[in-house]
């Protein structure tokens, strides 16, 4: 897992198996519906989807939708790849479909994980975020089955103008409900999400910092997505808490390959997994994605596999290679490492190798023309 080449296999293969959804967020990527799409994977397709998943090295598999539990086969293409040896986690929504009967019936069929997704502390701020009264509850009810057949609790929260001003409350929230991993989301202005939503570049590296100081006390794991730039604030800040030359050098090689294996509160990832690199998305009707996010499509895994699509895209092709970033990005020493989010570039500018908009950090190169200019 850890030698894994992101230029042949993802970390993490995401896979949207309908857009169907009870819910009405903000902010959703998929723009939900509530009815399924016929034109979604068939069983059968979804049996040879998963064998071409496991067959490129067996990434993390999630399920997510819309609301996977839409799909009355959710369990039977749960079962078939978990048998496979898949490790398979699902995202549902919070809805009157999460039962106890579903989440046990999760439970036999050996789903490794289940994630919840919590935007504030109160109903209130979860339920507007979330577009549906009584969201929160339905939420916490299903947070309290899974503690009683101890499968392990994932949170995901996006961080927000509606909830910045709570994450005080919100980590002591995460922590009470004995989770094993809060996945922070920052919002990227696509779907449903507009950019009004979003919170400052500046308020960005404020939340990084807290995060990072929170992870140092927490006894539950902390990762980020479309937060590449968290992964710099980590860094600089473990650098400074080097005791001696050697942590420095290997803090060093970090820069230089990307490889963050040996930094903990960087995610599972031994790499900077970024869009199209270790990371693919695949939709409800087989339109594969450098991420969700990102919608630039590759190739479809009902006219092409899976690994061709991510190996051989021109798209993914690009995004694997950090010196074709442009503006700041391209300079920047932490490219390899960060590389920014190009979801939120391609939002931002229509364009996935431009810079990261919403990052205020200076690159080193940038500095030092700046400071020549200066003396000039």
């Amino acid at each position: 897992m850890w030698d894994k080449d992101f230029n042949e296999n993802p970390f993490i293969v995401i896979w949207e198996l309908t857009r169907a959804c009870q819910l009405n967020c903000l902010h959703c990527r998929a723009e939900a519906q509530y009815k399924r799409d016929p034109r979604e994977l068939s069983f059968e397709e979804a049996k040879k989807l998963i064998d071409e998943i496991y067959e490129m090295d067996n990434p993390l598999l999630v399920f997510t939708g819309g609301d996977p539990l839409m799909r009355p086969d959710v369990f039977e293409i749960g079962k078939y790849a978990i048998e496979k040896g898949v490790r398979v986690s699902m995202t549902p929504s919070a809805t009157p479909n999460v039962t106890k009967e579903a989440i046990q019936k999760a439970k036999e069929i050996g789903l490794a994980r289940w994630a919840f997704s919590l935007d504030g502390p109160t109903a209130e701020i979860h339920d507007h975020f979330r577009g549906t009264s009584g969201s929160f509850q339905l939420t916490m009810d299903a947070i309290s089955y899974l503690k009683e057949l101890e499968i392990p609790l994932q949170i995901n929260t996006v961080i927000s103008n509606y909830n910045i001003h709570v994450l005080d409350e919100m980590l002591e929230l995460v922590e009470q409900l004995g989770c094993v991993l809060w996945s922070v989301f920052f919002l990227v202005p696509t779907g449903r999400g507009q950019e009004k939503d979003m919170i400052s570049p500046v308020e960005h590296e404020r939340v990084f910092r807290w995060l990072y100081a929170a992870s140092k006390r927490v006894p539950f794991d902390i990762k980020t997505t479309a937060a590449q730039h968290y992964r710099r604030v980590v860094l600089l800040e473990k650098r400074k808490e080097a005791r001696n030359k050697e942590q420095v050098i290997q803090y060093e090689h970090v820069l230089k390959d990307g490889t963050t294996g040996l930094i903990d509160g960087l995610g599972r990832a031994p790499k900077g997994v970024n869009d199209g690199n270790g990371f693919v998305f695949i939709s409800h009707i087989g339109d594969v994605y450098p991420s969700g996010l990102l919608p630039v499509k590759g190739g479809n895994v009902r006219e092409t596999p899976l690994a061709t699509i991510y190996r051989e895209s021109p798209i993914f092709q690009q995004l694997r290679d950090p010196n074709l970033y442009k503006g700041k990005c391209g300079v920047c020493e932490f490219r390899f490492v960060c590389g920014g989010s190009r979801s939120r570039a391609y939002a931002a500018t229509g364009d996935y190798l431009e810079s990261e908009p919403y990052c205020v950090y200076i690159p080193e190169v940038l500095r030092k023309k700046k400071e020549e200019s200066n003396w000039a």
